[in-house]
Parts: structure tokens; C-alpha cells; sequence
């Protein structure tokens, strides 16, 4: 189960680490579309193991692959990380806090009352973007992930995320909002 865990982080990681990065001081900060889109990539596949480890493997498992999304993909050991998840209102309508994030994807804060968006048998996710707009160390990305469930069913979310370059060249989410789209 460990290795299971620690093979995901460094796929997470890997898919975030800047190839610019080793090539030079220089280009350190410079995000590229390609590194967005992989980032893109590794977040909907992380998604999806969490997803899978909750199916085969129980909520321990899952929260386990969680935390270790939480602090790979996104940037909480480096600040506030802007968060407003697909299915979150009232009071905790946005999850600018690690712990807070965690209970949305797997649940287990009774006050939060998550029932855990990862652990909805996720099996698939496509992810189109509408733009992505990129600024030296700074990249946006706007625009809908489809995630499709073991019986087929397709729940499209609009979806904005912002990605920042850290010293370390890691490429993370500094930036997540997530809601489903307007039918009125």
C-alpha cells in the first residue's frame, strides 16, 4: 500500500517538475502550456487512484493517497492555497486550509459534513480547456472536467485553476475552483 502511495507522489511530482528548470537559472520560472496540461493530467489522475484506492482498498487508503495529492499537487506548505471545491457551500463553502481540502476529497469532518468527492467511483476524467493564460512563474487555466463513474454516468464541472512555480521547480496549485455548470 506504501509503495502504491509513494510511486503516485512521485508520478504526481514528476508530471509537476519543471523541465525548464534543470535546464537553467535562467528559464527556472518560466511555466510552459505543456507543464500546465500535464499538471491538468496528474491532478485527474490522482483523482481517479483516490478514487479507485477507496474502492479496493478502503477510506484509510484513501485519505492516505489524499494527503499525499494535497501535498504534492497543490501549494499548502507554501501558503494559502485558494480552494473552492465542485460541491461545497454555506459556512465552508471554500477550503483555504490543508485539512479542509482533505475532507472534501475523502470526508471524515463530521463539521464539515463531506461525503468525499474522490470516493464517488470515479473511473475516468477528460479535461477541456477553454483558454490558459500564462505570465513568467504564474499560470490560469479555465475551463470543464468531465469525470465519468462505474455505471457511466458523466458529471461535467467547471473548473479554474491557477499554478505557480515554487523554488524547489515544482509547478503547484495555488489556485482550484470548481462548480457545476449553470442550468437555470
Amino acid at each position: 500500500m506504501r509503495t502504491k502511495i509513494c510511486l503516485l507522489t512521485a508520478a504526481v511530482g514528476a508530471a509537476l517538475l519543471s523541465h525548464s528548470a534543470m535546464a537553467g537559472y535562467g528559464d527556472r520560472n518560466k511555466i510552459t502550456e505543456a507543464e500546465v496540461l500535464a499538471a491538468q493530467q496528474a491532478w485527474g489522475e490522482a483523482l481517479i487512484q483516490i478514487s479507485r484506492d477507496f474502492n479496493y482498498g478502503g477510506l484509510e487508503k484513501a485519505q492516505q493517497t489524499a494527503r499525499s495529492v494535497l501535498e504534492t499537487a497543490y501549494a499548502f506548505q507554501h501558503g494559502e492555497v485558494l480552494f473552492k471545491p465542485t460541491l461545497a457551500s454555506g459556512e465552508h463553502t471554500f477550503r483555504n486550509q490543508k485539512e479542509y481540502a482533505l475532507s472534501y476529497f475523502v470526508g471524515g469532518n463530521d463539521r464539515l459534513g463531506d461525503p468525499g468527492f474522490a470516493l464517488k467511483g470515479w473511473e475516468s476524467f477528460q479535461i477541456e480547456n477553454a483558454g490558459v493564460v500564462i505570465n513568467g512563474q504564474m499560470a490560469l487555466t479555465m475551463g470543464h472536467v468531465m469525470l465519468t463513474d462505474a455505471d457511466g454516468n458523466t458529471t461535467k464541472v467547471d473548473k479554474t485553476w491557477g499554478f505557480q512555480r515554487f523554488d524547489d521547480g515544482q509547478l503547484r496549485i495555488v489556485l482550484h475552483h470548481s462548480s457545476l455548470p449553470f442550468t437555470g
